[in-house]
Order: structure tokens, then C-alpha cells, then sequence
């Protein structure tokens, strides 16, 4: 590595042969150095070796350095330095993610099929396209038994509960309208545990069920969110869960 004033002067040849050779080695070297090189004009580029490691690619506008990225020798990265760089990942056929994938308030769109795996949250985003319900997976969560159990729609839109005692079920968290959820609600080794079901709960009737008494069996409840009310669309109880 090495850097040269890109000045031959005028001498015998084997002085010559040196000095122009230094000049290769400059050019092949991207001026690399520790501060940026004397012959430097506007347009130039050249690589600062303060960090041998890392070192940074810069350009000279004539006036300032800009850095333009760093390159990681150990994990053989370069690392862009402004964040305002964009790529098109068109013709990248499988790109992964190394983290989660920040909408930024924006919303998915395709012309389409989007299929979806895993557990899908929202926070505002839209996804539109054909959604494949059979490629989605919600995994189930188990809410906190307690003397009032809280529904974070979020994130337990599939939930179940023990329930230790008799229990109050509060009015669920973050519900988005037309959202579908369902709780399993399981007596625990006594049997016998009541469920004060919050009135935003809406039943047959407007009468809440009366749950299973069995130790240990189950009651599966699927609900509807219209906005204002979770609509119970469908019951099925006295449930053997093992």
C-alpha cells in the first residue's frame, strides 16, 4: 500500500523505473495511506488505512474528504455510510432479512398471491393482495391467570388460560375490526372456576355461558371484532384436553 505525488520528474532511468513503478503501486494500491494524498484533486478516491482493519473509502471534492464506506477485512463487508442508500432487490430471488422489516407506516402490496408464515402482528400497516389463510399460522399464547386476566389482541389473537380461581376476563387490548380470536379457557385440577366475562363481550342473548365444571377440561370460545364488540361466533364446550 502506498501513495505517490503522481509527479515523475525528469531524471536518469533506473531513477525513473523507481519512481514510475511507485506510481503503479499507488494507483494499485488506491492510494491507500493513513491521510489523504498530496496529489489529491477533485474526483479523487482513495482508501484511508488509519484502521487496518477497516478501512475507509473516501472521494475528494476538491475542498473535503466524504467517506463513502468502510470495508470489513475480517467479515468481508463493505459497509455504506450513507443511510440514504437504496437497492432494488428485484433479481434477488430468496433476500432474507437479518432483523425485523421496518414498514415505516407503509403498507405490502402485490398483484399476487402474499403468502404469509409464522405469527402475523400489526401495528397500523396494511397488507393487500390475495392472502392464502392456509399459509397463516398464529401461534397460541397463554395469558396470564390472575384475579383479572388481560387479551392483548396484538399478540394472543390464539389464546388459552388456566384459570387458578374464579376470574374476571378484562376487555381485550389493540382488537382491529373484522379481527377474529379465539380463547380456550381450562379448568385447572379443582374444577369449578367461574369467568366474569367484561360486557364488551357480546353472546346469545347478551347471557353469558356458563363454563365447564370438570378439573382440567375445557371450554373453546371464537369471537368477531366489529369495532365496539367482540361478537361470539362460535362455542364448544366440556372439552377433554388430554
Amino acid at each position: 500500500m502506498a501513495q505517490h505525488d503522481f509527479n515523475i520528474a525528469n531524471q536518469g532511468f533506473p531513477a525513473f523505473r523507481t519512481d514510475l513503478n511507485n506510481v503503479l503501486t499507488a494507483i494499485n494500491t488506491s492510494q491507500s495511506g493513513t491521510s489523504r494524498p498530496s496529489s489529491a484533486v477533485a474526483g479523487t478516491i482513495w482508501l484511508d488505512t488509519t484502521s487496518a482493519t477497516t478501512p475507509t473509502l473516501k472521494y475528494y471534492d476538491g475542498a473535503d474528504d466524504i467517506s463513502l464506506a468502510t470495508l470489513d477485512h475480517s467479515s468481508n463487508t463493505v459497509n455504506w455510510l450513507d443511510n440514504s442508500v437504496s437497492f432494488d432487490i428485484v433479481n434477488d430471488t430468496t433476500p432474507q432479512l437479518g432483523g425485523n422489516l421496518d414498514l415505516n407506516s407503509n403498507d405490502i402490496t402485490g398483484t399476487g398471491n402474499v403468502n404469509i408464515s409464522g405469527t402475523v402482528t400489526s401495528t397500523g400497516a396494511t397488507i393487500t393482495g390475495t392472502l392464502l389463510p392456509y399459509k397463516a399460522y398464529i401461534a397460541e399464547a397463554t395469558l396470564t391467570d390472575g384475579a383479572s386476566i388481560d387479551w392483548n389482541m396484538s399478540t394472543q389473537a390464539v389464546a388459552k388460560v388456566t384459570l387458578g380461581g374464579n376470574r374476571t376476563l378484562n376487555a381485550p387490548t389493540n382488537g382491529s375490526t373484522g379481527q377474529f380470536a379465539s380463547i380456550l379457557v381450562i379448568q385447572d385440577g379443582t374444577g369449578s372456576r367461574t369467568l366474569t366475562w367484561n360486557a364488551v363481550y357480546e353472546f346469545t342473548a347478551d347471557t353469558a355461558p356458563t363454563l365447564t365444571t370438570t378439573a382440567n377440561y375445557g371450554d373453546l370460545f371464537t369471537f368477531r371484532y366489529n369495532g365496539a364488540k367482540w361478537l361470539e361466533v362460535g362455542r364448544n364446550l366440556n372439552l377433554v384436553l388430554s
